[in-house]
């Protein structure tokens, strides 16, 4: 009598853990900008709901990430999905933190990595933009992907890499200074962007807390 075999698990990869980041609480503006219909989106996020993040290199060994991922928890919703030309990137959120954390453990587990393994933020560039005049506004809105810069408003730019931190800026920003307006944020990529604009008070209060939460997330 044949005897069955269990299937082999997946070999582990080669593979360099660029960004493992969770994203708790998804803020209103935030949300609604992740599951525009734009290139890599799938499932839509809402509001409130918690996001997992992952940026590896090669880029198609992604594929093989959000296959054992989905396989783990299958009630998980893959929102963003993407192979560009170095990088690896996904994105899938719930309702349930702790689901998440355990497809998260899988994909760490497969890769033979520890979340701290990542790459550590760097800032690269961090400014405020006062009275922007109406022909930059004019130039920014024809790519933005979010809210329109309006002449006379105050704008926050930051860049951050490895790009998918781009995410967690855009999030933490909106939750510190929640009457702020994000006109852009990329987060896949060389480098990730955050545009937003406000008054004085609520942009410098964001940059403060962006900044010193980059700085205190572990990586090498």
């Amino acid at each position: 009598m044949a005897t069955s075999k269990k299937a082999a698990a997946p070999a582990k990869p080669a593979a360099e853990l660029r960004v493992y980041l969770t994203l708790t609480d998804l803020q209103r503006q935030f949300s609604s900008w992740m599951s525009s219909p734009l290139g890599a989106r799938g499932y839509v996020a809402m509001q409130g709901t918690h996001s997992l993040l992952v940026e590896i290199a090669p880029g198609l060994s992604i594929q093989r990430v959000i296959d054992l991922a989905l396989k783990a928890e299958p009630s998980l919703e893959p929102g963003i999905l993407a192979v560009e030309r170095q990088f690896g990137v996904l994105e899938l959120h719930s309702n349930d933190g702790a689901a998440l954390e355990r497809a998260g453990q899988v994909i760490l587990d497969w890769m033979g990595a520890k979340a701290e393994d990542q790459l550590r933020p760097q800032l690269l560039y961090s400014d405020i933009l006062e009275d922007v005049t109406d022909q930059h506004a004019v130039l920014m809105n024809r790519t933005r992907q979010a809210s329109m810069v309006l002449p006379g408003q105050n704008l926050l730019l930051m860049e951050v890499a490895p790009a998918l931190f781009g995410a967690h800026m855009a999030n933490e920003a909106e939750k510190i200074a929640p009457d702020v307006t994000l006109v852009e944020c990329s987060m896949i990529g060389a480098s990730g962007r955050m545009y937003l604009s406000g008054s004085m008070a609520s942009l410098t209060m964001a940059k403060n807390h962006v900044e010193k939460l980059l700085a205190g997330i572990p990586g090498r």
